[in-house]
């Protein structure tokens, strides 16, 4: 099994190199190999910082000239894979919310029960979770569960594995953060199988790039159109 790792990063130059060193250092226990650098994938999405130029040492670096967003990002990312004949993205956030130790969890659940996407799936706690971050993904993956016909407990979930089937095969028309919500929706009505693992939740002093307001009001256009598909 080919496996891409990819990362879309805006202005991440202080957890870039980081996450990269982890992700050295991660024992992938599937093919008894570690990650190799030129599976890593980071999306440079017009950062106006030193990502690139850190992400370029350890990885294979995809870069937007302009602040796109995350889902554009995303998009170059699975292009990116698909083109180079993986089997399987895993997508992880540039910000060191996600614990790459975990990517076996991943694998472990793809090989065992043969799914197409898998979620990495929080535990939703104001103790570890702002409450706008509580109540915009409770609404979110209540929403894309009613669309999709499958029960989704953590759409917003960024940590994910994906079958390259299933990016050949769907037409992403959205950019942003609703971006993870449209495939979610996309993929389970036309029957591919989504699954769910438990990861660790992770929230330090950063300050997320998402806007409450004006992400909630694309993902409502978004919910509003997929009524009508």
């Amino acid at each position: 099994m080919k496996v891409a790792i990819v990362i879309p990063a805006y202005n991440e130059e202080e957890n870039i190199g980081a996450l990269l060193d982890a992700l050295e250092r991660c024992d992938l226990e599937w093919n008894k190999e570690e990650v190799r650098p030129q599976d890593v994938i980071v999306v440079d999405d017009g950062s106006t910082d030193k990502t690139g130029e850190i992400a370029s040492r350890k990885a294979i670096l995809l870069k937007h000239e302009h602040n796109l967003g995350k889902g554009y990002a995303h998009r170059t990312g699975f292009k990116y894979a698909v083109a180079n004949g993986y089997d399987y993205v895993i997508t992880i956030d540039g910000d060191n919310q996600h614990n790459p130790e975990e990517i076996p969890i991943f694998i472990k659940e793809i090989t065992k029960n043969e799914r197409d996407i898998i979620i990495g799936t929080r535990k939703f706690s104001l103790n570890n979770m702002p409450l706008i971050r509580v109540l915009t993904n409770i609404l979110t993956s209540f929403v894309v569960s009613l669309l999709s016909h499958k029960r989704v407990k953590d759409s917003q979930s960024g940590y994910r594995a994906i079958s390259t089937k299933v990016l050949q095969e769907i037409n992403l028309a959205t950019g942003n953060f609703q971006t993870e919500s449209e495939l979610l929706i996309k993929a389970a009505r036309i029957g591919y199988r989504i699954g769910s693992v438990p990861i660790c939740t992770i929230y330090s002093e950063e300050k997320s790039k998402i806007n409450p307001f004006i992400d909630t009001v694309r993902f409502i256009i978004l919910s509003f159109k997929g009524i009508w598909r």
